[in-house]
């Protein structure tokens, strides 16, 4: 058969025709894919490479250009089908279904790409839009979702619309957690309750970490022992918890701990203890100023010092407050603009507490329990050159102390 007679056979013929364009079709797309795919987009990254701003890069790098390969091919196809005049209105629709569908995953991936550009600047920790991309995202698939089935059936998207207002109760079943989210996100947001990098403490979800994520249905928190709980967002209105961003922020984090001081260790103080004290740095002024305070006064009302009770008198719990008073402010981690204070609290069977209560400069959980450990371990060991003792439970040694004590 030669070429006249085989094109007569093809040109009588009109599903066999249909049949070869429609190959040549896809065989022309298949060839606008590859071509789209491997030469295009390399020479647009190799453009992009060369320009100043790294968006562009940023946004081919998170896939945003992927779908392009897909587009053009269905662009054409979907303009080349009345060569199909049988099956051409079947074919332009499944085709425009898919240009829907690729123009979504399109703007999906830019809406990422811009989400991620987003997050590496600082604003990002104070306003995440994580859960706005997200509900625009869920928007955007039940649309093109819509249109798709009203091309499909020739039907209006209005004629689905219409039919919303008799699924509103099924509707706000279904997206109960989502729309509670997202009231629940703008309140968060509008009121800076919560970023990402935050300090949360949340008890009843065992929660106590940095916040990871702030998404529309779920706030991440990675704990200390770096588990995570994932915690509702509307659960962050219904409940409460504490953000201890404020600490952060405030450049000092609070010490508030007490010594428990044997009662019974208070004492005046003798004048062998007070030439003691003024030989301790930190007290020598201090000792002095105090004794001529109270020489002074108890000349002036004539006071009886050969009685203990009478006149003004330093005690060694005293002394020891003005010394750990003076050596926080010497100290070089303790803020000194903040509240400080040394007290004394309600005494107790357990002895008589002794309150610091100063902040840090330093205000990271590791740095900040070294300096609180490092304070009391020196006040520990040197209470006792105040004549002062520290009040505990008996333990074995001091039975063992005792029993020694009535054997002797």
């Amino acid at each position: 058969m030669d070429i006249t007679k085989l094109w007569d056979t093809i040109t009588n013929q009109p599903v066999l025709q249909e049949f070869l364009v429609a190959i040549a079709l896809v065989l022309l797309g298949l060839a606008l894919y590859l071509i789209t795919k491997y030469f295009v987009l390399r020479f647009l990254y190799y453009v992009f490479c060369q320009t100043k701003g790294k968006w562009d890069q940023t946004l081919y790098e998170q896939g945003v250009f992927t779908p392009i390969p897909q587009l053009i091919p269905a662009i054409i196809l979907f303009q080349s089908v009345e060569f199909l005049p049988s099956i051409g209105d079947t074919v332009q629709k499944f085709i425009s279904v898919w240009i829907y569908l690729i123009l979504v995953i399109f703007v999906d991936k830019f809406l990422t790409g811009v989400l991620f550009i987003y997050n590496t600047y600082a604003i990002s920790k104070k306003r995440p839009i994580k859960g706005y991309v997200q509900i625009v995202k869920m928007l955007l698939y039940i649309v093109a979702g819509i249109l798709s089935i009203s091309i499909l059936i020739d039907q209006s998207p209005w004629f689905f619309l219409s039919g919303i207002g008799a699924l509103t109760a099924v509707l706000m079943l279904v997206f109960r957690d989502t729309i509670l989210s997202f009231i629940a996100s703008i309140q968060l947001m509008s009121n800076d309750s919560v970023r990402v990098g935050d300090w949360l403490e949340m008890p009843k979800y065992e929660a106590d970490g940095d916040v990871v994520e702030v998404a529309l249905h779920s706030i991440k928190i990675r704990n200390w022992d770096n588990t995570i709980t994932t915690i509702p967002t509307y659960k962050m209105i219904e409940d409460s918890f504490k953000n201890w961003r404020g600490m952060t922020e405030s450049g000092g984090r609070r010490i508030r701990r007490s010594l428990l001081i044997d009662q019974t260790s208070i004492c005046f103080c003798s004048d062998e203890m007070l030439a003691k004290f003024e030989k301790i740095h930190l007290l020598e002024d201090y000792v002095k100023q105090k004794k001529a305070e109270r020489a002074a006064d108890n000349f002036e009302h004539k006071v009886n010092m050969e009685i203990g009770v009478n006149g003004r008198r330093m005690t060694n719990l005293g002394t020891f407050r003005a010394y750990v008073y003076r050596y926080l402010q010497h100290h070089p981690k303790i803020h000194k603009d903040m509240t400080f204070l040394i007290r004394q609290l309600q005494p107790t069977s357990e002895g008589l507490p002794l309150e610091i209560y100063v902040f840090t400069t330093d205000v990271a959980w590791v740095s900040h329990e070294n300096i609180q450990a490092d304070i009391f371990d020196h006040l520990l060991a040197i209470i006792s050159e105040f004549g002062l003792r520290v009040a505990q439970k008996p333990t074995g040694h001091d039975l063992m102390s005792l029993t020694r004590t009535f054997k002797d």
